[in-house]
């Protein structure tokens, strides 16, 4: 044997050894995925900045998975909030922070999630949530091809306006910003003409006087600093802003059905999480807008807080079965039918509505 025997035995051994490694690394980098999010609007604030971007940005880590995310805000992106379904059936996107209301004309069932007046408060949005989630899921899944994986609130709705107003009947003749039809609906039933605005376009629209008064969260509304264009705030909630994560059939088939249970195990922890920092916010929000103490999240302006009437909080209650659940079973049940059966049989029964 020779002295060049063993070396090239060694050789041979090191590029074998060599071989395996990067071979091993090559399927290791074939089987990491990335996914494609749309988030919330940036403008729309606290929960898209602290706690829906943190947790794309540390996807892989927060899920345990093999799997990363290319998170872009929608305010970004060039697409309008109302296009959400349409582009993940496409298949542009993976992921997608999902605007409930603002997506409702695609898929009129989404709304029964948060027909106005059905969720005054957190407590209630939850029942809803929970009795309605199921529904929701088989229907999206079956029309778009999408899966949802968790719902949460941006919290209580309320109205913004740049006139004085001291009960919802002073809405008449005003022009005040919506979101969906159902809201709509509403705002005509008091007196208010509604114009369908996206977030984004709300704060030049207040000062310029295309609208007198708009409705969004109380956050988010700091968040955007619409108390700069108004002078008043309504604490009365029409809706709860409910909004949810879903993910396309695709992306969800991708994964094994160990790594899906991990999937769904963080997106649980975050929108509970969620749920949590909204009511915090809301309140904070409130005071923050009217210059009050304590304001610690929020910037600090010097709105009206108007009192809420209880006679505009028995209207409220009254629309679910007089305005919302009428108006919205007929666009559903055309696109649907028997949709409005099952909302009765599932949330109805949840917060004692028929």
């Amino acid at each position: 044997m020779t002295l060049c025997q063993p070396l090239a035995r060694g050789a041979l051994a090191l590029a074998t050894t060599a071989a395996l490694l990067a071979s091993s690394l090559a399927a290791q980098a074939q089987e990491r995925i990335t996914f494609k999010v749309i988030g919330q609007p940036a403008a729309t604030g606290m929960i898209q900045k602290n706690k829906e971007k943190p947790f794309f940005d540390e996807f892989a880590k927060r899920t345990g998975l093999p799997v990363d995310a290319d998170y872009k805000p929608i305010d970004s992106l060039g697409i309008k909030d109302t296009e959400q379904l349409r582009v993940m059936k496409a298949g542009l996107f993976d992921i997608v922070s999902l605007r409930v209301s603002q997506n409702s004309r695609d898929e009129p069932t989404l709304l029964g999630m948060d027909l106005v007046g059905a969720s005054p408060d957190y407590e209630t949005a939850r029942k809803v949530y929970e009795a309605y989630f199921d529904t929701l899921d088989a229907r999206l899944q079956k029309q778009f091809q999408v899966k949802l994986l968790g719902v949460w609130p941006f919290g209580p709705q309320i109205l913004f306006c740049k006139k004085p107003l001291t009960k919802l009947a002073d809405l008449k003749g005003m022009k005040v910003r919506v979101y969906d039809q159902n809201l709509a609906k509403f705002i005509e039933s008091v007196g208010g003409t509604p114009v369908p605005l996206s977030f984004t376009e709300v704060h030049q629209s207040l000062s310029l006087g295309v609208v007198d008064c708009a409705i969004t969260g109380p956050s988010s509304a700091n968040s955007s600093n619409w108390p700069e264009v108004t002078t008043h705030q309504y604490p009365l909630g029409f809706q709860m802003a409910l909004n949810g994560y879903a993910i396309t059939l695709n992306a969800w088939k991708k994964l094994k059905p160990d790594q899906q249970a991990k999937m769904q195990a963080a997106f649980k922890t975050l929108t509970d999480e969620i749920w949590v920092y909204s009511k915090e916010l809301t309140q904070d929000a409130l005071n923050c807008n009217a210059g009050k103490d304590p304001c610690l999240n929020g910037k600090k302006f010097k709105l009206i807080d108007v009192p809420v009437t209880p006679a505009d909080i028995d209207t409220l209650r009254k629309a679910v079965a007089a305005i919302s659940l009428p108006t919205w079973a007929e666009i559903c049940d055309k696109a649907n039918p028997g949709c409005s059966d099952t909302w009765k049989k599932t949330v109805g029964k949840a917060v004692g509505i028929q």
